[in-house]
């Protein structure tokens, strides 16, 4: 889908997107991307081994497993997040954010 859509009047509305003030440093960035790519992987091997008719507790492993891995990939961008995202916000004055960050972390903290 297009981020940004033409109105009848001509003018453009946003997807209502957000983007890091900060951008994330090439190294985080790689580091994720393996990680993302690592997951996909192992849903990909849970998929065929339910198109192959693999036995449930095998492939409950593998759920756990990938279930994990996004996990942590949840608590690095988390961390991030707090880091800079939020710390930059304080800084400026936007107390807000705070509610933004709990909520956030209640989220992730199950």
């Amino acid at each position: 889908m297009n981020a940004e859509a033409s109105e009848p009047s001509g003018t453009k509305r946003q997807c209502g997107c957000h983007h890091k003030a900060t951008p994330r440093s090439q190294q985080m960035q790689g580091d994720l991307q393996k990680r993302l790519n690592r997951v996909i992987g192992q849903l990909n091997g849970v998929k065929a081994m339910i198109d192959d008719n693999r036995y449930c507790g095998d492939v409950l492993v593998q759920l756990s497993a990938a279930e994990s891995a996004v996990h942590s990939i949840s608590a690095i961008l988390l961390q991030n997040h707090l880091e800079t995202c939020v710390v930059e916000q304080i800084e400026q004055g936007n107390t807000q954010i705070i509610d933004e960050a709990m909520q956030l972390i209640k989220k992730f903290a199950r």
